[in-house]
């Protein structure tokens, strides 16, 4: 059963009182509907459970490429194209330094800031470069404008052989991007035309920026692997992902109307921005949808701490937890105890911080607080990727539920038509 590598449980329940038997023919209905469906872009549901492996060959070639010839790869790219690779290259890196068997990672493209851009090329200096432009079009606007600078950087620095160094992830079929990379014979990798940006973290969009990283892409794949076996389920009872869709949507039918994310560890922080991107274009439609905001702790436990346990009851929580990471340190022995922390003496800051977590989730559940607690085992690639196909599967219920199509996002195209009309104005 899923709750093998994810559990997940309510701390107060005792008053949220779930019948999820009122539940069970509708989740049932859509699970055969997204299993069925052939014009949706549903393409990511399967992908884990194809055979892979020559996918995988493809990009570590790519990517050992990379990591023999140059200092740093920049990505292009902006939301899905962006936000999945950053999240699991910033759980996994060490915080300072980076994997031993992989080199810089850095992104552009996800901003339209002049100085964020000049800034990135001043500090290409003495740095071999790589470069991967990821865009299903080759037309939004953020990732087409640090691409052109860039692509004129590679040609000025590199000349003819700046071919060599761009690598293009695009449509196979159609589109600006795909245009420009067979003019200038620049090697590309697909994104799956049936799967969309935000579910897209575990195909080439994300996978060779991962894998350049130093991240095992193969471990990443496993974990969604054992998830789409093991969430196949349409039954609710045993089917961990729809379970978390029905309590939010259960959460939501009672007027609660932001999600609150949280975890206690730093390196989840871009996961968050992942799972935030993910449910807000996913939901956030006619005028219905869960508002989704993140929180780090025990940082934010210090600036908005106040408000989730004693502000306006809007809010739930979901609370995330890894019961294992890798490295740890002991408080030591002070002779001194001027701190008054001896008594924290061969505690670790681990063990520490996971009764803070304790903690608070308590104390908000004693505040009116609902809290949903997912936790897993440990934070590594195998459990990450289960973790992503968990919240995709997820959300994909979670929008059904309210009736609306977890794959189109209207809303940003109308941004992007009133800046082109300023623009040219």
């Amino acid at each position: 059963m899923a709750t093998q590598l994810l559990q997940t449980t309510i701390l107060n329940e005792q008053f949220l009182k779930i019948d999820y038997s009122q539940y069970t023919s509708s989740v049932a209905a859509i699970h055969r509907h997204l299993e069925e469906s052939k014009d949706e872009l549903t393409g990511w549901l399967n992908t884990p459970l194809e055979d892979n492996q020559d996918l995988i060959n493809s990009i570590q070639t790519i990517a050992n490429e990379i990591k023999v010839n140059a200092d740093v790869l920049i990505v292009i790219g902006i939301g899905g194209s962006y936000l999945g690779a950053k999240a699991i290259q910033d759980a996994l890196t060490p915080y300072f330094g980076k994997q031993p068997n992989g080199i810089e990672v850095i992104y552009a493209g996800q901003n339209m800031s002049g100085a964020y851009i000049h800034q990135l090329l001043n500090s290409l200096e003495d740095k071999e470069v790589y470069i991967n432009v990821i865009s299903k079009s080759g037309s939004t606007m953020e990732p087409a404008l640090a691409f052109r600078v860039l692509r004129q950087y590679m040609e000025e620095r590199y000349g003819v052989s700046a071919s060599e160094r761009i690598i293009v992830t695009t449509d196979a079929e159609a589109g600006l991007l795909r245009d420009i990379a067979i003019t200038h014979s620049y090697r590309q990798f697909v994104i799956p035309s049936n799967i969309g940006g935000r579910y897209s973290v575990l195909t080439p969009v994300g996978l060779l920026p991962i894998a350049v990283a130093g991240i095992d892409i193969k471990q990443l794949l496993d974990g969604a692997k054992e998830a789409a076996m093991l969430l196949k389920e349409g039954n609710l009872e045993q089917n961990e992902a729809y379970r978390y869709a029905v309590i939010r949507h259960a959460l939501y039918s009672l007027g609660y109307k932001v999600e609150l994310l949280a975890s206690f560890e730093p390196a989840l922080a871009n996961f968050h921005d992942w799972w935030k991107q993910l449910f807000g274009e996913s939901e956030g439609k006619d005028q219905k949808g869960l508002f989704p905001a993140t929180v780090n702790y025990s940082t934010d436990l210090h600036a908005i701490g106040q408000f989730i346990q004693d502000g306006s009851p809007i809010l739930f929580e979901t609370l995330l937890h890894f019961h294992e990471i890798t490295d740890d340190y002991q408080v030591p022995y002070d002779v001194r105890d001027e701190d008054r922390l001896n008594y924290l003496t061969n505690s670790s800051f681990n063990y520490i911080n996971a009764t803070s977590k304790q903690g608070t989730a308590i104390a908000h559940a004693e505040g009116g607080v609902p809290v949903i607690q997912l936790e897993l085992e440990k934070l590594d690639a195998y459990h990450l990727g289960y973790l992503i196909y968990f919240f995709m599967k997820a959300c994909a219920m979670s929008a059904y539920l309210i009736e609306v199509n977890p794959f189109d996002q209207p809303g940003v195209e109308a941004y992007k038509k009133k800046m082109l009309e300023l623009l040219n104005a």
